[in-house]
């Protein structure tokens, strides 16, 4: 690819930066370019469509023209263009949204009833057995500490890990995110995980693993190695969020808690939860969080009734505290991430990711491995779910 291109393709991405921040996810590419644009004054976002459209004209068919035409969907809404959720998310992330059948989240209630004790309402019985598991604040800290410790150790196994490479980790408040993992380059990153409500032991081991290893931080790190270091890949070093690069994050994020915790990891990453004084059935757990997972899409009904059916905030609530158990704290929380700029339509990446991308790898470790290491396109994952798959149609809308 020419060089010409990858620098304007870098430059679009930090120009949008300057219109809503966090737009760039992480960028650690040539400083003074980086710095150039800081000088600058904004880019009107007309002229940025109109720049990432030339562009397009430039590109053949790959990897780079597919997250351009995402930069390019997310500036035209920038610009004023009128597009619903489902297109503005089919734009950016090269999969379109559809709405799932609440069928598919009564089997899954019916299911989790079968697995939750007690008596009272399904909702009840799955707070009452998240809360058994809840840390207090001041332990939330080392427990992650120790997992993510843990989890570097066993993820080693799956692909290797860059000389060098390490996290650090904060402790946050008062952000429209559950945590965050920001890439800053040079194989390090920072995690940040906000405590302002309460957290389950093993929703604990889940963020770490997701966030870490062989999560966001080891797919970071290794592409840097591989892809930028050896191959020269510029492109690379700029991690935008409207793009397909965070639907296969989130994906390969989103499977690498199962790799460990269903593995021969888990006992081990369990006996950190058992140390700081929390009893957790690991594969009890693990069996409700399956149960529960197909009512992750109930998220994506409740972004297109907020962003496209007209919806009030307080139907949308009541919608995820009906299907996804959620508490009121915590649907509240999830309206807050939805009318986010930066994550508005970002809430279909977490299980249209993990679907494509658990298509793709099937039992395959090496699989999962490339994920992690290589620049893989939307379209080869798309056709992974469409083999013997109806949930993907000819129009390459994710089906529940």
């Amino acid at each position: 690819m020419a060089e010409g291109a990858v620098e304007q393709y870098l430059r679009l991405g930090l120009q949008l930066d300057r219109h809503v921040d966090g737009v760039v996810d992480a960028y650690y590419g040539p400083a003074e370019l980086a710095a150039t644009v800081a000088a600058e004054s904004p880019v009107a976002p007309e002229r940025l469509v109109d720049a990432a459209e030339g562009l397009l004209d430039e590109l053949e068919d790959g990897w780079l023209r597919d997250q351009v035409v995402g930069l390019r969907t997310y500036a035209g809404v920038l610009a004023g263009e009128s597009r619903s959720f489902a297109d503005e998310a089919e734009g950016c992330y090269g999969v379109r949204p559809t709405y799932t059948d609440e069928a598919v989240f009564e089997a899954a209630h019916g299911r989790l009833d079968e697995l939750l004790p007690g008596s009272g309402s399904l909702a009840d019985r799955y707070a009452h057995w998240e809360s058994s598991m809840n840390l207090p604040t001041e332990q939330i800290e080392a427990v992650v500490a120790s997992a993510i410790a843990e989890a570097c150790t066993w993820a080693g196994q799956l692909v290797e890990l860059p000389e060098g490479e390490g996290v650090s980790l904060e402790i946050v408040h008062d952000e429209p995110w559950m945590a965050f993992c920001r890439y800053l380059g040079d194989l390090r990153s920072r995690i940040s995980v906000n405590v302002d409500l309460p957290r389950p032991a093993i929703e604990l081991l889940i963020l770490a693993i997701h966030e870490t290893y062989p999560g966001h931080h080891a797919e970071r790190a290794c592409k840097e190695r591989l892809l930028v270091r050896e191959r020269g890949l510029l492109e690379e070093t700029i991690v935008l969020v409207p793009t397909p690069q965070s639907l296969v994050a989130e994906g390969i994020a989103k499977l690498a808690p199962d790799l460990l915790l269903e593995g021969e990891a888990g006992p081990a990453l369990a006996a950190i939860v058992r140390d700081a004084g929390i009893e957790l059935d690991l594969d009890r757990a693990l069996a409700i969080l399956e149960a529960l997972e197909p009512c992750r899409w109930a998220e994506v009904n409740a972004a297109l009734m907020l962003h496209d059916h007209g919806a009030s905030e307080a139907e949308v609530r009541a919608y995820l505290e009906r299907w996804e158990l959620m508490t009121p704290d915590l649907s509240a929380h999830m309206i807050r991430f939805m009318n986010d700029p930066t994550s508005r339509t970002y809430v279909f990446t977490y299980p249209a990711g993990q679907q494509v991308c658990e298509a793709y790898v099937g039992d395959d470790p090496q699989r999962f491995r490339r994920l992690l290491t290589d620049q893989v396109r939307i379209g080869e994952l798309l056709d992974s779910v469409g083999d013997g798959d109806d949930r993907v149609d000819d129009d390459r809308h994710v089906q529940r």
